[in-house]
């Protein structure tokens, strides 16, 4: 059966902070489209039962080991009442593009071997419109996820508007690393999707 109801509030902050590790409260905006004044509410509560945690010094939050111990009993309930069988339907069409995206990352990243400069913009106008084919290919699957799991719907227009940036010529946007970058929300996702099965990541050897 699909899931038309809504998550607790309080879920979805915790449960992005599981996926992120470390991440500052407009992160956790993006993650889950929730309002800034109430997950820092979330964050607030949770630090007093020492679920979480404040880094001053990067403004970043994250878990304690406390909260991280807390998060399967919470995902259990977030879960209660839903089919996963039509979630793993579509995780195999998302790991064939998985194996595309490391690809098209790395080419991104690397020409013949060495680091690429970005000095040639033929080569990277072709790189980049395999991303955007790659973003087409993996909308409907995501959005198919979504409707099985309603908190993954930020998902696809979150990727849809990092696409976007690195079309308009936000290099960093392609594979930067804790910038809302494509590859950070594709990480998100992945991570998401690998906690909700229950997957082992090792196992499944999809890094």
């Amino acid at each position: 059966m699909s899931s038309s109801r809504a998550s607790d509030p309080r879920f979805l902050t915790h449960h992005a902070l599981r996926i992120k590790g470390f991440a500052k409260v407009e992160t956790l905006v993006d993650m889950t489209a929730l309002d800034g004044a109430e997950i820092e509410s979330h964050l607030g509560q949770m630090a007093a039962a020492e679920l979480a945690m404040f880094r001053e010094a990067r403004a970043l939050w994250q878990l304690t080991p406390q909260g991280k111990a807390a998060h399967p009993e919470l995902l259990a309930a977030d879960l209660g009442g839903v089919d996963l069988g039509g979630l793993q339907s579509h995780y195999h069409g998302f790991l064939e593009l998985n194996t595309a995206f490391k690809t098209l990352c790395g080419d991104w990243q690397l020409r013949d071997g060495a680091p690429n400069d970005h000095s040639d913009a033929a080569y990277d106008k072709k790189v980049i419109g395999r991303l955007v084919d790659l973003n087409a290919e993996a909308q409907p699957v995501v959005s198919a996820m979504a409707a099985v799991l309603g908190r993954l719907t930020p998902y696809a227009p979150r990727l849809d508007a990092t696409c976007r940036l690195v079309q308009e010529g936000q290099q960093n946007m392609f594979t930067g690393v804790m910038c809302g970058s494509f590859h950070d929300v594709w990480m998100e996702l992945h991570e998401d999707l690998i906690l909700t099965q229950g997957i082992d990541r090792s196992a499944e050897g999809s890094f």
